[in-house]
């Protein structure tokens, strides 16, 4: 059970310039929920994570300050809370995970604003403070199946109560039986720094499989004989060639690698090889240029939902091939919008 204390550090030395994009369970402590109250002084409103300064001063004239992070803009829009929603000089109140390293920062999934509304940023948070809540308009649940003759060529969501792909452990020790490492992988992962050895900071985009995690819209779109992924987060796009003599013989090598799709009845099945993304996932699993993915993308017969499986083949970092699934739901409304990561 989380546990509520409220508290304001003293902070003077924490910029809003954070590394971008890392796990919120490797950094944040999910077990305990701290309060705060205060006035936002800065403000940085960008993906992939909002950021901003709450400052209270006491009565002395004691100046107290945390640096708060909260969900992307894009989560944002998802959730139907479009436009600004703080400004520099507002009265907050704001309740979220305090940092394992550093108790100067906070991950909220609350915040109480101005006017009396209260904001709900993460799938799981309650309200704590207001009846008139904010954050639970967007879509969800169940997808639209008014258009099965799409098929695969739309956009397609993560419903927002869905794990990711890549999971990411709530405590920051790794669990080992998650997957088969070898003993080099393993290696790997217990000299791995979950902050400073992140592959993705300061806005640097994900590579194959790590991408595929990633929890906002995606669209199938026809590029003439082959088919064109687009990915929102970091704006990814995955070309998948179709052709009969598509071949990776002699292709450079990318963090994408070079993919050659197949339909297998209304199945997509996509083999990617020539990687050089040296990153199973952002947790410190890691992947040779050995590794080759199979993918398979299946649309329900009724158009509302895409199933997903993986398997990846990797003899360096797996004694098995390891397949991982998910799925996607069709919401008309949803498109891929410009991810635009700023640091």
């Amino acid at each position: 059970m989380r546990k509520a204390i409220s508290v304001i550090v003293l902070l003077f030395s924490h910029p809003l310039t954070l590394p971008a994009h890392h796990s919120v369970s490797a950094n944040f402590d999910t077990s305990t929920v701290v309060e705060a109250s205060g006035v936002v002084t800065e403000l940085s409103w960008r993906n992939p994570h909002v950021r901003f300064q709450l400052t209270e001063e006491d009565a002395d004239g004691t100046t107290r300050s945390l640096t708060i992070e909260m969900t992307s803009l894009t989560n944002l829009r998802r959730s139907g809370l479009t436009g600004q929603l703080l400004e520099v000089g507002d009265s907050i109140r704001v309740a979220g995970m305090p940092g394992r390293r550093d108790a100067g920062m906070l991950y909220v999934e609350n915040i109480l604003l101005a006017n009396g509304d209260e904001v709900l940023l993460g799938p799981n948070a309650a309200p704590r403070w207001a009846n008139v809540v904010r954050g639970r308009e967007g879509p969800s649940g169940p997808g639209d199946a008014s258009a099965p003759e799409l098929g695969i060529f739309r956009t397609w969501s993560t419903p927002q109560d869905q794990p990711l792909l890549l999971p990411q452990d709530t405590e920051p020790e790794f669990d080992y039986d998650r997957y088969p490492l070898t003993a080099a992988a393993r290696a790997a992962v217990e000299g791995f720094d979950r902050i400073s050895d992140s592959p993705i900071l300061n806005c640097v985009s994900k590579g194959m499989p790590t991408i595929m995690e990633q929890p906002y819209p995606m669209e199938f779109v026809q590029q003439g004989a082959d088919i064109l992924l687009r990915l929102e987060e970091y704006d990814t796009e995955r070309l998948i060639h179709m052709g009969e003599g598509a071949t990776d013989e002699g292709q450079p090598r990318s963090k994408l690698g070079y993919s050659i799709g197949r339909w297998d009845g209304d199945s997509l099945v996509v083999r990617t090889t020539r990687l050089n993304w040296a990153h199973f996932d952002v947790v410190g699993v890691p992947q040779s240029e050995d590794s080759e993915l199979l993918e398979r993308f299946t649309p329900s017969e009724d158009g509302s939902r895409l199933d997903y499986e993986l398997t990846v083949t990797d003899p360096v970092n797996f004694t098995e091939p390891v397949t991982l699934g998910k799925f996607w739901v069709w919401y008309p409304e949803m498109t891929v919008e410009p991810f635009e990561c700023r640091i």
